[in-house]
């Protein structure tokens, strides 16, 4: 059943919905949820968006009833949901975000900074971003648009945020950006756009605890063998330590609110999200935010 002309504005989200559906059924039914919901709230009683909606409610409760059966608890447990559609939006930002500032500027990238953003927008059913999902979330948005463009017209995209990262946005809501969100609405807006088949090697790991993902086919750097170490012929022995310098591990002065305690473990999900792109620079910087809410 087409998409009526009154609900052109959820068609990314049922479009991404399609390429998911054998990749990850979790991501495709939650984008179908929020298409769904989007659609209620721009018009759910027009003569063919009824009829639409209706059929979309019948289709996500025949595949909630089927992903239930088959294992796949986040159906049910919205927390693990977030959990794993957050990941799956940050592995494709990093993804996008190395390939960007390593001047690599084609089709997949767009494609990757595109669903990404849609997907921080799934999310949003689940309660407000936090203040990093939103900044890669709009980010994403416009960077996508922006590399598009440049690729249509010929220019030389410039890799990370135009200005600097401390500007990164306030041109655009300045309306200084030559590129609108607008032009970001649909996703046959963009000429060649990446088939399925083509999507960019992000991981797609069980990174939630949910059955049925298919293993990683990144490729993962192996160690190389580490040279021997040869024996000082006399051996060192280091000088005793008087006991009353040995000074006991601080003990920390406050228990760890359970807020800080979920954002710490983000900020190291983060963190190994990150590694896994080489990306040591967002590693560290999350691994620092961590520390600093354990710390506090």
């Amino acid at each position: 059943m087409a998409v009526p002309v009154s609900l052109k504005a959820i068609s990314p989200y049922l479009k991404t919905a399609q390429e998911y559906d054998k990749r990850d059924p979790v991501v495709a039914y939650y984008c179908r949820l929020y298409a769904m919901q989007k659609g209620i709230k721009i018009d759910s009683k027009g003569k063919e968006s009824k009829p639409f909606l209706l059929q979309l409610m019948d289709q996500l409760e025949q595949k909630k009833k089927e992903l239930g059966s088959a294992g796949y608890e986040a159906v049910s447990e919205e927390d693990v949901a977030q959990l794993h559609i957050g990941e799956k939006a940050l592995q494709l930002f990093l993804w996008a975000d190395t390939e960007d500032r390593a001047s690599n500027f084609n089709k997949n990238v767009v494609k990757s900074f595109y669903t990404a953003s849609l997907l921080y927008d799934v999310l949003t059913q689940f309660g407000e971003l936090s203040q990093e999902g939103a900044h890669h979330q709009k980010y994403a948005k416009w960077k996508a648009a922006y590399i598009h463009k440049c690729l249509k017209t010929g220019e030389t995209p410039v890799p990370g945020p135009v200005g600097g990262e401390a500007e990164s946005f306030d041109r655009e809501e300045e309306g200084a950006s030559p590129y609108p969100p607008s032009s970001m609405q649909q996703p046959q807006g963009y000429p060649g756009y990446p088939t399925d088949a083509q999507q960019p090697p992000y991981p797609t790991g069980n990174t939630a605890g949910i059955p049925g993902q298919f293993p990683s086919t990144a490729p993962y750097p192996t160690p190389s063998a580490q040279p021997s170490i040869s024996q000082p012929t006399q051996p060192v022995v280091p000088s005793p330590v008087p006991a009353a310098s040995v000074i006991p591990p601080t003990q920390p002065t406050s228990t760890l609110s359970p807020q800080d305690s979920e954002q710490a473990q983000k900020y190291c999900r983060f963190a190994a999200s990150a590694l896994q792109y080489e990306d040591v620079k967002t590693a560290i910087d999350n691994l620092h935010k961590a520390l600093a809410l354990l710390e506090k």
